[in-house]
């Protein structure tokens, strides 16, 4: 079995040995590089080639354009996975939502990041955009099933449609801001479309969102925001 080449990159020292433990555990992946700053990250990326890349996103020696551009010039395109401690991060959600990268908020549990890894590892294998491929529109009469998607992917997508913000959709379903991007970004990648805007109107169009009844709530891998439980 090939394992999943992966170069991690965090200023913390703990941090990485965390994420090395985790992934001792998993046969299907091999950690090729641990980075404690941008620029031995970049030489990873260069000289390695990786299948993944998990990155703190605040690594201060290094934008994360410079990151992506990079990731985007060898091989295949390496899938860039920003590991996100901060809440409200405009650029990295324009990043993520734009289909350039993937975000990995800080509390997710280990459970989350081996799947993270690996539906990303999956992406790549299947010729899916992981990187920089973000603006390709469906093809005209193609139509992606919506049954891939979750439960709780359905009820992202129908409040989108709904108009709502990644904010106002955490507070009616009680969960991260952060685990709303996630989310998003795996409905972005299933479907096939580039932005919010295409997304509601693909649920509008496709009534059987409002018509079927509303699942239960499955739970989500990614613990909650503390300051949404009152």
């Amino acid at each position: 079995m090939r394992r999943i080449r992966v170069v991690i990159a965090d200023r913390h020292p703990i941090v990485l040995e965390g994420i090395r433990s985790v992934l001792a555990t998993q046969r299907d992946f091999t950690i090729v590089a641990s980075c404690s700053d941008g620029a031995s990250c970049l030489e990873a990326i260069r000289f390695l080639v990786p299948d993944i890349t998990l990155v703190d996103a605040a690594l201060p020696d290094v934008s994360r354009q410079q990151i992506l551009a990079l990731a985007n010039t060898v091989g295949p395109g390496v899938p860039i996975i920003f590991f996100a401690g901060i809440a409200g991060d405009s650029e990295l959600q324009r990043l993520a939502l734009d289909g350039a990268c993937i975000i990995l908020p800080k509390d997710a549990n280990p459970e989350m990041l081996v799947a993270t890894l690996r539906k990303a590892a999956q992406g790549l294998a299947a010729g899916l955009p992981s990187t920089g491929n973000g603006n390709q529109e469906p093809r005209a009469g193609e139509k992606r099933p919506l049954t891939q998607l979750t439960g709780r992917e359905r009820q992202i997508m129908r409040l989108v449609s709904e108009g709502l913000s990644n904010k106002e959709i955490g507070r009616r379903l009680n969960i991260a801001d952060g685990t709303i991007k996630v989310h998003l970004h795996h409905i972005f990648q299933k479907l096939d479309v580039s932005n919010r805007t295409v997304l509601a109107a693909l649920a509008i169009s496709r009534n059987e969102l409002h018509t079927a009844p509303r699942e239960p709530d499955p739970p989500d891998l990614l613990r909650q925001d503390p300051a949404s439980v009152k």
